[in-house]
Formats: C-alpha cells, sequence, structure tokens
C-alpha cells in the first residue's frame, strides 16, 4: 500500500507492479494527469506530483527554489519507492523529472526504471528567461495564452486568474533559478516527446539529451504544439506502456 504523502495524489491500485510519478507544467498541477489512470493498465499506478500551492495544499507556500524542491521531492521518494517506478514530467515537469533522477543517482536512492521528459528543452540549453517577478499580471497571462495551454475562458476570469496567479508566477521562478551542472549520467533509459509545432522547443537541441545518459535515449514526435498531450494523450500512454513493458 502505497504511504500517504500531500505531495501524491493517485488511486487505490491493488494490482499496480510500476508507479509512474508525473511531474506538471508551470502553471499546472497533479489534476492534469489524474485521467491517465483510466488509460494505463492496473500493473501501472498513476502518482500525480502536487506541488505546494495547488489544490489541498492552496495554503501552503509555493515553491521557488529548484534545489529545495528536488531535494524535498527526494525524500517523498524515499518514502514510495517499494515499488518499481518511472518519472514523466512536462516542459518544466520535466526538468524537475530529470533533476530528481539525477538526485536519486547521487544520493543512491532506488532509481527510476525510466525517465520521460516532454515539451522540455535539452537541460545544458536552456533559454533565457524575462524575470517574471517584474513582469506584471497581464503580461503573465499574455505568457500563458501563447503557450496555449490554459483555456480561454480561464484566461478571462480576472477573479480567477487572481487566485492562481501566485502559484503560476513561482513556478516561473523555479525555472528562473534552473542552472544545469555537469554530473555523472544517469544509467537508465530516456523518452524524449516533443510536439512538432511547439514554438517554445530549440528542436535542434533536443538530441543533446542523449548526453545525460549511458542509456538508451530516443526522440518522439508527435503533433501538436506546446502542449500536444491534450490531443495526443492515448499515443504517449501508448509509448509509455511499450517502453515500460520490460519492467511488468
Amino acid at each position: 500500500m502505497m504511504q500517504y504523502s500531500p505531495w501524491i495524489l493517485t488511486r487505490p491500485c491493488p494490482h499496480a507492479r510500476l508507479r509512474l510519478f508525473c511531474f506538471p507544467y508551470a502553471g499546472g498541477s497533479a489534476a492534469a494527469f489524474l485521467s491517465w489512470q483510466a488509460l494505463l493498465p492496473p500493473s501501472i499506478q498513476l502518482c500525480a506530483v502536487q506541488l505546494p500551492g495547488r489544490g489541498a495544499r492552496f495554503t501552503e507556500p509555493c515553491e521557488t527554489g529548484f534545489k529545495p524542491l528536488i531535494t524535498n521531492l527526494a525524500d517523498v521518494i524515499r518514502q514510495q519507492s517499494h515499488l518499481p517506478f518511472a518519472f514523466f514530467g512536462h516542459s518544466l515537469g520535466g526538468l524537475v523529472a530529470f533533476e530528481l533522477a539525477r538526485e536519486c543517482q547521487r544520493t543512491s536512492l532506488p532509481q527510476a526504471h525510466h525517465l520521460f521528459v516532454s515539451a522540455t528543452n535539452a537541460p545544458q540549453h536552456q533559454p533565457c528567461r524575462p524575470d517574471f517577478d517584474e513582469i506584471d499580471d497581464e503580461h503573465l497571462i499574455e505568457t500563458l495564452r501563447d503557450y496555449n495551454g490554459t483555456p480561454a475562458a480561464l484566461l478571462e476570469n480576472r477573479e480567477l486568474m487572481d487566485l492562481l496567479l501566485p502559484a503560476i508566477r513561482a513556478d516561473f521562478s523555479l525555472l528562473n533559478d534552473y542552472r544545469y551542472q555537469t554530473r555523472d549520467k544517469l544509467e537508465i533509459p530516456l523518452s524524449v516527446l516533443a510536439g512538432r509545432q511547439d514554438q517554445h522547443l530549440v528542436q535542434a537541441h533536443l538530441p543533446a539529451w542523449q548526453a545525460e545518459t549511458s542509456a538508451a535515449c530516443h526522440l518522439r514526435w508527435f503533433e501538436g504544439d506546446h502542449f500536444y498531450l491534450q490531443n495526443e494523450a492515448a499515443a504517449v500512454i501508448d509509448l509509455i506502456q511499450t517502453e515500460l513493458q520490460a519492467y511488468l
């Protein structure tokens, strides 16, 4: 049985043989992945990661430091690692999943069997970003609109956006706080997923992910933009199942 943690949203999965920890994009929450459980086989338990400041954790201070976040998540994995597991992260979540996998290896924690990074620039080629602490709310809302992952009706609801913007701003602060450091290569397979029309990726740099693992690294393309997942969830889950089949 899985140990309760406020960091994890999941459902009972008595026949699970492997856990899939999913890390959301900037401005997202664990809820973005909850529908995946119905598409996954009973042998894979979906574990959606909920950062502070979202959902039931709405009143908690948001994380804005990348390294402290990874340290906290490593403690979560330490408590939940009695079943084999894999990581999936989208956009900001891809960087979080990658650095958490490195932290698990560095501190001799159990290792993920596979790392899936989606819509995430190679860590050694992260783009320069504006200081979102200095950007007003209107500009931040337009940035979200440009990413095309937030419903237009939500963006137009200023009262609701006023509640959500602090967590969104904190997530962009996490991105700005990220600093890539050269470390030993991962020893686990890596799948890089990307939308063909994603204007927020430097597509020519995506093969650089191979430098981060001594195991296999494959780049998989899907139709769509930065949030291709919204239309390609079934295809993504098919890929996840295929890659994890050997561990099931």
